[in-house]
């Protein structure tokens, strides 16, 4: 079964790869990259403004959706689908031509960009929304700004301000996920994660995870303000329930007094696969059941 078969399965929720990328239409990315070594990316405004409309000539050429990024002096993040199979094609061009503007304006040889780009999917509401959270303070993490919404080179007041100009960067998705006056809750949003510790700029696979938990025990009414079903998981038609109904589910089959009863293993069955979608390998599962991986591996082979 290749990356595409595990996604459309959801047998993969989300992981971060710097080799082999997963190239699905439709599918939310949270793509990273960094300068190699401690050089910068960008040297003076007009380096940032090549970047800025860089990205849009490449969502025009390569028919990508740009739902958010932020630039930082040495790293960029972007939140982006392709409406084609053409990720890398679209990656290329847009690292490629910008190093090579780059290297050529400022004299310098080498690579600019220290390795592959990084990957992350996001399937999960609650996570998009946190990935988009993490992107826009990573300039007030790195004392670029008191406020996000005052650093120039990230799309955060879009997000944020009603008088805000259309631009080919379009919140509009990540905004829909949120109810009734969704830039006023996203500013509240905003102000919750500024008070967590996200952890490293560049972020290790736990990172965005770990905001998405906190801000959620911090506020709960977080996650109220969300459908029980993933919209972001659904464009590439997998049915990702939420987290807190995993758990409500997850209760009730540990509080059964006869475990062994059809409708329970189907339970245990379902909890499974959406703990595997959710990058959670057999031996964590078991962990969580409290039994073996022989009966997390029968359970999922049962009909």
């Amino acid at each position: 079964m290749d990356f595409e078969d595990l996604i459309r399965s959801g047998k993969i929720k989300r992981f971060f790869r710097a080799t082999r990328k997963l190239n699905v239409p439709q599918l939310v990315l949270h793509v990273s990259q960094r300068a190699a070594g401690k050089e910068p990316l960008f040297l003076e405004d007009a380096d940032y403004l090549y970047l800025v409309w860089l990205l849009k000539e490449i969502s025009t050429s390569h028919h990508l959706k740009i739902y958010a990024f932020c630039l930082m002096p040495n790293h960029l993040h972007l939140l982006f689908s392709t409406e084609e199979a053409n990720l890398y094609d679209a990656m290329r061009d847009l690292f490629a031509q910008y190093a090579t503007r780059f290297n050529r304006k400022y004299g310098r040889r080498g690579h600019l960009f220290g390795g592959p780009y990084r990957q992350a999917i996001c399937l999960d509401d609650s996570y998009l929304i946190a990935a988009s959270l993490y992107l826009h303070l990573n300039p007030v993490r790195a004392n670029l700004a008191d406020d996000p919404q005052a650093y120039r080179w990230s799309s955060c007041r879009l997000y944020c301000d009603p008088k805000a100009k259309k631009s080919f960067v379009d919140p509009q998705f990540i905004l829909g996920l949120l109810p009734q006056d969704p830039k006023g809750k996203y500013r509240q949003l905003l102000e919750q994660a500024q008070k967590i510790d996200t952890g490293p700029l560049l972020e290790a696979p736990e990172t965005v995870e770990n905001l998405r938990s906190n801000l959620a025990a911090a506020w709960p009414t977080f996650l109220s303000w969300l459908g029980s079903k993933s919209k972001a998981a659904s464009r590439v038609g997998i049915d990702l329930c939420s987290l807190e109904e995993l758990e409500e589910i997850k209760k009730r089959v540990q509080q059964e007094d006869f475990p062994g009863k059809p409708e329970t293993r189907k339970a245990k069955k379902f909890l499974v696969e959406q703990l595997l979608a959710r990058g959670f390998n057999q031996t964590e599962i078991a962990h969580q059941f409290d039994c073996s991986r022989k009966t997390v591996y029968n359970l999922l082979h049962s009909i």
